[in-house]
Parts: structure tokens; sequence; C-alpha cells
């Protein structure tokens, strides 16, 4: 049973509800998603619990991000000056269209037609594949989760694991049927898996001209970029090819090379469950003889700063891209990625992407159930739940929405009458008493009991309970 969306890779699906209907119906989507995140769940708790300091490290995490928050421009402009005077040429995009047109120029003149990929995410918010594709260029993906995707012409459906979507026997057949050099029989034990892409990505590593990479962190103190992975075709990427443009978001920024010790035990734990990435490469522009010689890093705003400018969402500009929102949520566990329609999928993605493309996701704070599991996990504190109540408030109300909080409102400001509408509910909810629950009520409440239903009101209020023992 296919777990795929339709085809496309365009990034710009429906309306979560109706992208949301679709993943519903798919039972092996469900299963897969439900399988990988609570293996990750569990993972990340037991490296998490043996941690005394946790706590204390999301706290520092927590200023860190909001220290560069408040001097983010600042940063920003010590970060292009130490990693110039280190050898690398730093560009500044005020969009996606400007971040894409600079790295397919690079390209060029760096005598190439194609270049292998590090996974990252502000690459695929751009559509830079997509782009290049576009220009007669080619962009290849090394990271084996990415690989599996762009083989099958789909999209990413996680931020960490974008092919968490796929079990092994579907891989197996999208390698078998789309991967040209394929092994005859391969089956769909993980090693051999992993080797049939390890052979199909060599020949690629060894006559790559150029890399494209993303950065998990950039240190304005030193000017260098900070890569974490789990695979070792990052390492590729960063060392082998000439030239290496790198394109990172401005919120990526840490004021002191320090931070890192903070960061790297919160970052690999909430993400991968692991006590350290298997591969951290750090560099600092261009050094002759040790790795790329021509260093481009272009510095992506693409609607940063407008989400800096609120005071509550800016908390969003936080995010380390570990994912750990996404493995606890209930929605995300039952729709996948797909039915967000933006690159970033998941607690973090609906209050993201809303602020990064205003007016084109605003019914993605929607998509949640407040559980606050997400701001529970997350390691630098993001209050997620807070974030969306704010952008349901800013967001495009129902006039029929208006009149009922309206109403509530003038109600709940007058005891006398908020004591008597309790009462009128107590009473006319009698019918219902001991299913617990009305599963219908008549419009405009019916918008509510259309997919919940509505609890029915105690046969004592707390007032009436605290009369009665205070006697």
């Amino acid at each position: 049973m296919t777990t795929a969306f339709p085809p496309g890779r365009s990034l710009r699906s429906p309306k979560f509800a109706e992208s949301a209907k679709v993943a519903l119906g798919m039972p092996q989507l469900r299963s897969n998603l439900a399988h990988a995140t609570g293996t990750i769940r569990g993972k990340r708790a037991t490296v998490v619990g043996e941690l005394d300091d946790w706590e204390s490290l999301r706290d520092a995490a927590a200023a860190i991000k909001a220290d560069v928050q408040h001097r983010m421009p600042e940063l920003a402009v010590a970060f292009e000056r130490k990693a110039t005077e280190a050898g690398a040429t730093v560009h500044w995009a005020r969009d996606g269209a400007e971040a894409n047109r600079i790295a397919a120029r690079i390209t060029r003149e760096a005598g190439a037609d194609e270049v292998v990929k590090v996974k990252s995410m502000a690459t695929q918010e751009i559509e830079l594949n997509e782009h290049f594709e576009a220009e007669g260029l080619k962009a290849w993906e090394t990271d084996l989760a990415e690989l599996i995707v762009q083989l099958a012409e789909d999209r990413p459906s996680h931020i960490l694991v974008p092919a968490i979507h796929y079990n092994r026997t579907e891989i197996r057949d999208i390698f078998k049927g789309r991967m040209s050099d394929a092994p005859t029989g391969l089956t769909d034990e993980p090693a051999a898996l992993a080797e049939a892409a390890r052979l199909h990505l060599r020949r690629r590593f060894l006559s790559a001209k150029v890399a494209v990479s993303g950065a998990n962190f950039a240190v304005a103190e030193t000017g260098s970029l900070v890569v974490v992975e789990s695979e070792g075709n990052g390492r590729m990427c960063l060392t082998m090819p000439r030239t290496l443009i790198s394109v990172v978001g401005v919120e990526k920024l840490l004021p002191r090379f320090e931070d890192l010790e903070v960061f790297m035990q919160l970052l690999p734990r909430s993400s991968t469950g692991e006590r350290m990435n298997p591969y951290t490469s750090i560099w600092t522009g261009a050094t002759g003889g040790d790795g790329p010689e021509d260093v481009h890093i272009i510095l992506l705003d693409n609607g940063r700063t407008d989400v800096l400018a609120d005071e509550v969402g800016r908390q969003a500009l936080s995010c380390i891209r570990c994912s750990a929102c996404l493995n606890v949520c209930p929605v995300y566990e039952r729709t996948g990625g797909h039915a967000y329609g933006h690159v970033y999928p998941g607690p973090i993605g609906a209050i993201l992407a809303p602020q990064l493309e205003p007016g084109r996701h605003d019914d993605l704070p929607y998509a949640s159930s407040l559980c606050g599991a997400c701001y529970e996990v997350c390691p630098v504190k993001i209050n997620i739940p807070e974030v969306l109540v704010h952008l349901r408030q800013q967001g495009p109300h129902h006039v029929g929405e208006k009149a009922a909080m309206g109403a509530a409102e003038a109600v709940m400001a007058r005891p006398r009458l908020w004591r008597a509408a309790l009462g009128a509910a107590r009473f006319f909810s009698l019918p219902w008493r001991k299913r617990g629950s009305v599963r219908r009520l008549p419009w405009p409440a019916s918008k509510w009991t259309v997919s919940r239903d509505m609890p029915v009101p105690p046969k004592e209020t707390f007032r009436d309970w605290w009369k009665e023992r205070e006697r």
C-alpha cells in the first residue's frame, strides 16, 4: 500500500484540512509514522534522562537565542567581518529568489553544471533544487533520506528524517525502480540499502566541483559555520569540492564559540536520540590545501526580519531544527508532513510557516490540539502553544465566531449573568447528562461539534462546591 501523496515536487499544497483527510485515509502512512516517531521518542527520553542539568541547558539555550534576536543585525555584521577576514565571501539575500540566483551564478562561475548537497532545510525552503533545474543545473542530494525523496520525486515529510513516511520495503522498490545502478537482487535490509546508496553517490562525490550546504550554527565571534550529521555524506561535501556554497538563515547565528557547548548537548539528544552526532564539521573561511578553496556564505533573510518584529511570534526563530516537537505531536503522527503544505511541518511549521509567508498558511495554527507536548520537549523552550494562540488571534475570523466570542466576553464580564448562563446550560443539558457529552449542536455551534464533542456542564459549579464546604 502506497504512502506517497499525489505526484508533484511543489511545496505549495492544499489547505491543511483537505490534505489531512488524504493522510488519514492512508493506513500504511500512519503505521510508518507511528513506528518511526515512537522509536525516536524512546531514544530521546533515554539520553535526556541521563543529564541532571537538562532543564538548565534548556534555560541557557533559550537565553542565548533571545540574546541573538535582540542583537541580530549587530551579530550578522560581526559574522560577515570575521568570515571575510578568514577568506570567505559573504553574500546577503533578501529572499529565496535572490539566494537562488547567487548560488546559480557561483556554480556557473566555478565551471560546473551540477552540485552535491548536504541536507539543508534552508535550501528546501527557497526551493533551490527546483531553481537549479529550471536553470539547466542539477543538485544531487547526498543525505540518504533526502536521496530517497529525490529519487521518488516526492517531498520531505519530516525535518530530520525526510523519508519517515516510507518503510524499508518501499525504499527498496524506489531504489530498484529509480536508481540506475541499483544492485541486482537488492533486498530491503538496512545495510544493503545504505550500501547501494553509498556506491551510487561515490562517483558524485569524487567528481563534484561544487557543494551546497546549510548550517546548524553560525558563530559571530569567529565567522565559523557548523554542520552536524550522522552519515558522513556531509563531511564529503564539505571537504572534497573546490567550491562550497552555504545558505544560512540569519537566525542560525550564535554570539560566541563557547555557546556551542550548550547546543551540542541539546541538539543530538533532541533530534536523533544520540549523546553526540557522529560527524560535527566546523570550518572558518578558506584554507589553502585544506578543504574548499572558494567558500561562499549566503546569509538569508526571506521573511525572518519580519518575524523578528513580532514580540511573541519571534520565538519561532529560536528553532534549531531538531524536530523533537514533530515526534511528540499527535496531529503530526496521524497526518505526516505533507499535509502541512510547507517545508517546515509539525508544531514548529504551524508557527513558522504563517509568519514566513503571511496570508498563505493562516490555517496551520489550527492544526494543533494545544496539548503542550511540543513545549515540554523543545530544547530551546519555544512556547509553541502560546504562539499558536497568538497567531490564531491574528488570523481571519468568521463573523459568527466573532459574534460568539463577543457574546461570551459580555456574559463572562458580568458575574450574575455568568452564573445565570451556567445554570441555564446545566438545565438544557439534562438529556445528555448520562452520556457525558453533546455530539451535535445547532448552527453556529455545529462548527464545533462537527469534529469534537461538547462536554456536558457538571452538576455542581466550583463556587457551589466551595460554598457547601465553607458552611
